[in-house]
């Protein structure tokens, strides 16, 4: 369960504040999926960061389970990060000089796996979204929608109970979308909490609902 109370992100620039967040509230129940759109710059990203717990709201509190997100230290944050969350983002943030298998080892490696169960569950995974054959691979040699395939593994690593997606098919042509969203469909079919940013109300519309943000505040 994830609970936002009251909170609001205030920017400053150029000596003006900008609200990219204004008092919202709202609460996502275990096994949900939850697409966020609006307009560019409405501040849908600025919360789904907050949310995953990598941008601290200026106001307000955010909830995930019985954790108060942002009163814990930032060692307590990444370890709940580690232990509930993953995380998907457009631009992949692939390490271009390791492997596929490589890739998706990097969040077990952190998280002390022993080095033997870190190729099995990396192997396993990779298997899983179709690129068993692309394992030894660096991102270069590898198209963008299976770059973007490696990132779900690797998201997938810790086993996290929540997901996080910005924008997770914006740089695919329509068909690797349709895979990536059926994936994430399939992800929450299995009990994960699935919460996307998307600019394409045909990606949102698969989420069970949607939530719209326009100038920093809930519609």
């Amino acid at each position: 369960m994830i609970k936002v109370k009251n909170v609001s992100k205030i920017y400053k620039k150029g000596g003006q504040e900008v609200r990219a967040i204004d008092n919202v509230s709202l609460s996502i129940p275990k096994g949900d999926f939850v697409s966020i759109i609006g307009p560019s710059g409405s501040g849908k990203s600025s919360l789904l960061l907050m949310l995953g717990g990598m941008l601290s709201p200026s106001t307000g509190q955010i909830f995930v389970d019985e954790d108060s997100l942002y009163d814990l230290n930032s060692n307590e944050r990444a370890r709940l990060r580690q232990k509930k969350m993953g995380f998907v983002f457009q631009t992949f943030n692939l390490i271009p000089y390791l492997t596929a298998i490589q890739n998706v080892q990097v969040p077990l490696c952190l998280s002390g796996v022993d080095e033997n169960a870190q190729q099995e569950r990396a192997q396993a995974l990779l298997e899983r979204v179709g690129l068993g054959d692309r394992m030894g691979h660096i991102p270069s040699e590898l198209s963008v929608g299976q770059q973007q395939r490696i990132a779900l593994a690797r998201m997938m690593a810790n086993d996290p109970a929540i997901i996080f997606a910005d924008e997770p098919t914006g740089n695919l042509d329509p068909e690797m979308s349709q895979l990536v969203i059926n994936f994430l469909t399939e992800l929450n079919h299995e009990g994960r909490t699935i919460i996307m940013v998307t600019h394409d109300m045909k990606v949102a519309q698969r989420a069970k609902r949607t939530i719209t943000i326009s100038n920093g505040g809930m519609l």
